[in-house]
């Protein structure tokens, strides 16, 4: 099994190189949803209380728990763990590790998918966060563009431009991305563009034909 690492700034297009993969028959995995996994009160991985919750509740308060279901809060704590630098670092300490072990483990047990995909890829939001699991990986692929086009995007789908800047300055930059990738898409022009850039990628990488083949 071929593991890659997808990674991009936001409104970059790596959802979209996702989705192209995805019909050439990759196996997907997505790391925000790994990290709402791991917010789950009534998580498989443990026995017992979720001790991501516990930790959550302890540093950020024990109203963002409900008192029946045990479920979290994630819109209060969103709120409380974005309000300044040194509160969503203290957010990160607490969920990063768990976030790593369950990839680290999706992708080592080949749990990943019924049968074992030719191409599983791995979508990263924040790369700088998992560096230390970039051994795990047979490649990264950064999708880019310039921030402009980036903002514009983001607007078009909705976002507002304020909101685009805060997150940015909390991702990665593009220089930072470029120098751990393996492969760079520009992502520049349209998507019919766009899709030659990953068909080129794959059978560079893959060779042959669509895993779906």
């Amino acid at each position: 099994m071929h593991t890659t690492f997808l990674a991009g700034g936001i409104a970059s297009g790596k959802s979209t190189v996702a989705r192209l993969l995805h019909e050439r028959g990759a196996w997907l995995c997505d790391l925000d949803q790994v990290s709402r996994e791991v917010l789950e009160a009534n998580s498989p991985w443990y026995e017992g209380p979720n001790p991501v919750l516990e930790q959550i509740a302890d540093e950020f308060g024990r109203d963002l728990l409900d008192p029946e279901s045990g479920e979290l809060d994630r819109l209060s704590l969103a709120m409380r763990a974005f309000a300044s630098p040194e509160a969503t670092e203290r957010l990160e300490a607490i969920e990063m590790p768990a976030i790593k072990e369950r990839l680290a483990a999706i992708l080592t047990n080949s749990c990943c998918a019924a049968t074992e995909p030719a191409l599983t890829v791995v979508e990263v939001p924040l790369l700088d966060r998992i560096e230390d699991l970039l051994p795990l990986a047979d490649d990264v692929l950064v999708v880019t563009a310039p921030l402009a086009l980036r903002r514009e995007r983001a607007q078009g789908r909705g976002m507002d431009a304020a909101d685009f800047d805060r997150r940015v300055l909390h991702q990665p930059s593009d220089d930072y991305l470029r120098a751990h990738a393996t492969h760079v898409i520009d992502n520049t022009g349209d998507e019919a563009t766009l899709a030659r850039a990953v068909a080129e990628w794959w059978h560079e990488v893959m060779g042959g034909s669509d895993a779906a083949d």
